[in-house]
């Protein structure tokens, strides 16, 4: 019929952001998925509706937006709408280096968590999956999801900052005060530093009051801002101090300034 919604909308990419295969947004009205086994971890939370899914041979079912799903790789699992209006999902697939294989045995015995934190951590790292150029948010976002799973697979415990988050942070700084055109993965610098990634963000967020991902940003808009004031194009200024390209340099940019770079760039310096 003209005009009738369409009955299945799929959008899925992969990210330049180590760990995650794949990004799998979809909203389903009447589709079920066969058993079938995944090679990755499938970590949903639903946006809309309702699912019903057997892991294992045991059935379960997910309604409304506070859970979160997490299915082993290796394990037949299917999954089907259950009301007309169907479902929305997001969906990533992790692979082992998120969560190893042997944490598999957790998740069968308990595929649905309750668990408003770790909800809004992933919520929060499609957000930033959903920008080219926000990678390393989206890893930091991404190591505190593998640790709210941990948590809750194996039951390990984050550690406190000690007496070294200080010292920790400021070398944190000093190397992304180094690296803010190239910028660098979180990966790249918990190996400089000799520390976990969730660690070293908890040092430098006691430290400055910031994740390092946003004084990042900061930075490279202090940048921006000068070279607008001289004169030069917001295209040009995006790829100049680090950013993505110049949709990247608007997103944040308008949210620091209030302004967009084009028009803040007009002003020229001059009062009217």
């Amino acid at each position: 019929m003209h005009g009738e919604r369409p009955r299945t909308s799929i959008t899925a990419w992969r990210p330049s952001v180590p760990g995650i295969a794949e990004v799998f947004h979809a909203h389903f009205t009447d589709h079920a998925y066969p058993a079938h086994t995944h090679d990755t971890w499938d970590l949903m939370i639903l946006d809309d509706g309702a699912v019903d899914f057997a892991l294992d041979r045991r059935r379960h079912d997910a309604t409304g937006t506070a859970n979160v799903l997490l299915l082993p790789p290796g394990v037949p699992h299917d999954g089907r709408t259950v009301t007309a209006a169907g479902f929305r999902k997001r969906v990533l697939y992790l692979d082992d280096s998120v969560l190893p294989r042997r944490l598999t045995g957790g998740a069968v015995d308990a595929p649905i968590l309750d668990d408003a934190m770790l909800r809004r951590r992933i919520h929060q790292l499609h957000t930033a999956l959903g920008h080219p150029g926000d990678e390393f948010e989206a890893e930091s976002r991404l190591s505190f999801v593998r640790e709210r799973l941990h948590v809750h697979l194996d039951a390990l415990r984050p550690r406190t900052p000690g007496r070294e988050a200080n010292q920790l942070a400021v070398r944190l700084r000093e190397l992304l005060d180094s690296r803010i055109i190239a910028g660098l993965s979180l990966h790249e610098a918990a190996a400089a530093l000799h520390a976990h990634p969730t660690h070293l963000i908890r040092c430098f967020r006691q430290t400055y009051g910031l994740p390092p991902h946003t004084y990042l940003t900061g930075k490279r808009i202090d940048r921006a801002r000068h070279l607008l004031l001289e004169g030069r194009r917001p295209a040009d200024v995006a790829t100049a101090v680090g950013f993505h390209d110049q949709a990247h340099l608007n997103r944040h940019f308008t949210r620091h300034v209030g302004i967009t770079p084009g028009r803040y760039g007009r002003g020229g310096g001059y009062p009217p």
